[in-house]
């Protein structure tokens, strides 16, 4: 029985690859539903409602149905070219839309029925796509030699004018190349993303826009009419992008309106004004896009040719692919959409909380093919139906062995959550009677985890004694000490609630958090889930690194967890609060006190990584839940998003991906595969906020600008030799006995945040190297002065 989780797991990834959808960029070369062309002004689309997801074209006031008659996935447009990736994904045909001959032939340009494409993207001469699988790029109408080696696997593609750039699906990072003059474009490009990570990108003529992997829209290359002048916007409030040579277009997320920005002010007419619209796509000079309320297809810009009306007289037009599965949410009209044979996904668009990574075109066997008896797309088909049925036949078995094994069927045992530990309460009772047949609720009063291995708890080396119970509190005592939850005792909130100050009647300061109120049962979900995450967590870790649970309190739908109070606040709040502005207007600004802060949370980390057992992932390591206590101890706190880590660095686990934006792990948020190395990436990013004293992600401007990484303001500096640039300038340059302690925390940063886990230090390797570091600093042995305070550093 050992062997079947893994198997499941592994049974898993499978279906997950079998059902992954296209996410594709709405621009000038990218795939999409719909097409431009800029020599002929022909706009094609894939027709919807149609059991066959043909291509349909509007040129010069004539629709034409395209041949031949079949199911396509995405179009892209050329200058005076469009192609097609086949539904399947095995066959590419192309189209002139410069002839005279209304009746466009097609000519194939691909067919392969093992190396499969995605990720279709035509420039103004080339054609580029990504293997299915290995992401390699393959390109055609091109010189081979300057195409990124195979040894490079892309996420996806876009092109632009005599240049392609993609997404490294290992880092995140860009990668671009061109031919003939426009290879100096292609390089230009690459090094002004530099090391950013980004989740979409879309290419115009000489310049490159997408959003990074915390939301923001970034543009870079050619400027020459305004085109990267984007207007100031927060996270994710632009989603559809739409390039050409020199302007840029964005939908708003939240209403879909477009706006556009170069070009000379000419490509937002009131034609579109007050117009949602569900994707957009650009030519050199005019724009198309798909309207939200009917589905039909309007075009504006100044190369768009006079016309009776901008509205194009061509049918509905699909949104996107229609495909057997949705990460995601789908659109309601999918089925009708889609007649039946597949569902059309929404993107994916990441929050702020639960960051969700761009998902992939999906594999052929599972997209709609033509109707035809026996062909090869069909057999492919049912042949994937068949290994996914298998597949669910299996897991089916599966649970019903495990379901037999445990006992749970009936009733032996109670399962809550399979990541988080087991809490169990005694019946409820009126005078010592148990009440009538109700169930107990699921986080009744708390006994230690049911099984065994949960109970059992070695100690660190810097563990204390506590009692094991967490005491409970009535909901009338805790009303009492927080006046009612005032405004006036609110101190903060976390991934659970709103926390509170408060003061018991034995005198003892606690902070009080509770969860949201609401009567939503997806709310009340995510409350009882976060509530037990903590209090299942904190009952059993004592630790004087952690933040110590006091009580709790569970009546009705009020949830609330009672902790020790932490005086001195979040260190979120010294490093970037207003309040400290002036060199001498903090404790923290100091090298030794930012050393011993950040040695502190190492040590709570690794208690969580080595000592507990099971293991536990924090998975939301951040400044804001690092708090430091009256003697300016740094606790690791917010225990909400924990989980029961892996038993070993080799052990994976696959998860949705959740945590804070410019904290969270690229290859988790990637991937999806926690390990321990997650806790690291967090812990380097808080390492570089207390060497530079700037934000995970911050504007780089005063008045606004562009956001920007800490990890890539900071690293490339460091990798330099040039610490000195980016250090605080509220603490000044180390003293000549802080030079090496300093620069041994920013080498250990830098190794934190390294894209890949497998090359980022163990907890146990960083404590060791911040102890070094401290101990390098000439202070009184084991502590730290600053000012009227003398700190105890272990």
């Amino acid at each position: 029985m050992k062997k079947l989780p893994s198997l499941m797991v592994g049974l898993a990834i499978v279906v997950v690859i079998l059902f992954s959808l296209i996410i594709s960029s709405n621009a000038l070369g990218s795939g999409a539903t719909i097409s431009i062309n800029d020599a002929s002004a022909t706009v094609c689309g894939i027709v919807a409602e149609e059991p066959i997801k043909r291509i349909e074209c509007y040129r010069r006031g004539d629709v034409i149905a395209v041949p031949p008659n079949i199911s396509f996935l995405s179009i892209s447009g050329g200058r005076d070219y469009f192609c097609g990736l086949r539904s399947g994904n095995y066959s590419l045909l192309c189209w002139n839309t410069v002839s005279a001959n209304d009746n466009f032939q097609s000519k194939r340009l691909y067919s392969n029925d093992t190396v499969l494409l995605e990720n279709l993207a035509l420039g103004d001469n080339q054609i580029c796509a990504t293997t299915v699988g290995p992401g390699n790029v393959i390109c055609w109408r091109t010189d081979d030699n300057s195409l990124p080696s195979r040894s490079y696997q892309f996420a996806s593609i876009t092109s632009g004018s005599g240049f392609s750039c993609g997404i490294l699906r290992n880092s995140s990072q860009v990668k671009c190349w061109g031919w003939g003059s426009r290879s100096s474009n292609a390089t230009r490009i690459e090094n002004e993303f530099s090391n950013m990570t980004m989740a979409t990108l879309v290419a115009g003529d000489s310049h490159v826009c997408g959003l990074n992997q915390t939301g923001f829209l970034v543009c870079k290359g050619s400027n020459g009419s305004g085109q990267l002048n984007i207007p100031q916007g927060e996270s994710l409030e632009y989603t559809g992008l739409a390039l050409g040579a020199e302007h840029t277009c964005a939908i708003r997320k939240s209403n879909g309106t477009v706006i556009c920005w170069g070009g000379g002010g000419q490509f937002s007419p009131d034609v579109i004004e007050g117009v949602a619209f569900e994707l957009i796509v650009s030519g050199s000079n005019f724009i198309c896009g798909l309207i939200t309320s009917n589905f039909s297809v309007m075009c504006w810009g100044p190369g768009w040719p006079n016309s009776s009306s901008s509205v194009l007289p061509l049918p509905p037009i699909l949104p996107g692919p229609c495909v057997q599965s949705c990460e995601c949410e789908t659109y309601g009209f999918s089925q009708k959409f889609c007649s039946g044979s597949g569902s059309i996904c929404k993107p994916c668009w990441p929050q702020i909380s639960v960051p969700v990574p761009p998902a992939s075109v999906p594999p052929p066997s599972l997209s709609p093919s033509p109707p035809s008896s026996t062909s090869r797309g069909l057999r492919r088909g049912l042949l994937a139906f068949a290994i996914v049925g298998s597949v669910g036949v299996f897991a089916g078995i599966c649970s019903i062995i495990y379901c037999l094994w445990t006992g749970v069927c009936f009733g032996k045992k109670k399962i809550h959550n399979s990541v988080q530990p087991t809490i169990t309460r005694a019946a409820s009772s009126n005078n010592g009677t148990n009440s009538n047949n109700s169930p107990p609720s699921r986080s009744s009063t708390i006994r230690r985890q049911g099984s065994r291995i949960m109970r059992r708890q070695r100690s660190g080396p810097s563990s204390t004694k506590h009692p094991d119970r967490a005491e409970e509190f009535t909901l009338a005592e805790l009303v009492t000490v927080t006046n009612n939850f005032s405004m006036e005792n609110k101190i903060g909130a976390g991934s659970y609630g709103v926390v509170y100050r408060g003061k018991l009647a034995d005198g003892r300061e606690v902070a009080i958090k509770r969860g949201e109120t609401g009567s939503k049962l997806k709310k009340f979900q995510e409350k009882e889930s976060a509530f037990e995450s903590e209090l299942a967590f904190l009952s059993r870790l004592h630790h004087k690194h952690l933040v110590r649970l006091v009580g709790f309190c569970e009546e009705k739908d009020e949830r609330l967890l009672v902790y020790e109070y932490m005086k001195h606040g979040a260190l979120y709040d010294h490093l970037h609060g207003k309040h400290n502005v002036e060199k001498s207007s903090g404790v923290l600004n100091s090298w030794p006190m930012r050393i011993k802060i950040a040695l502190d949370a190492s040590r709570g980390i690794d208690y969580l990584h080595s000592y507990a057992v099971p293991p536990i992932i924090h998975r939301d390591i951040k400044s804001s839940n690092i708090l430091i206590d009256a003697t300016w101890t740094a606790r690791v706190s917010d225990f909400g998003l924990s989980l029961m880590g892996p038993e070993s660095e080799h052990d994976y686990r696959p998860t949705k991906a959740v945590g804070t934006v410019g904290y969270i792990d690229p290859e988790y948020y990637g991937l999806n595969v926690l390990t321990a190395k997650s806790d690291v990436y967090g812990l380097g990013i808080v390492l570089l906020e207390l060497l530079t004293g700037k934000r995970a992600i911050y504007k780089d401007d005063e008045n606004g600008g562009s956001p920007v990484s800490v990890v890539d303001f900071a690293v490339p500096a460091i990798l330099r030799g040039e610490m000195v640039r980016v250090l605080d300038p509220r603490v000044g340059p180390p003293a000549s006995n802080e030079a090496e302690a300093v620069e041994l925390v920013a080498y250990t940063a830098v190794r934190c945040v390294n894209f890949e886990g497998k090359e980022r230090p163990t907890m146990a390797d960083i404590v060791s190297n911040l102890e070094r570091a401290l101990d390098s600093i000439d202070v009184s042995h084991g502590s730290i002065s600053s000012g009227n305070i003398s700190i105890v550093s272990e």
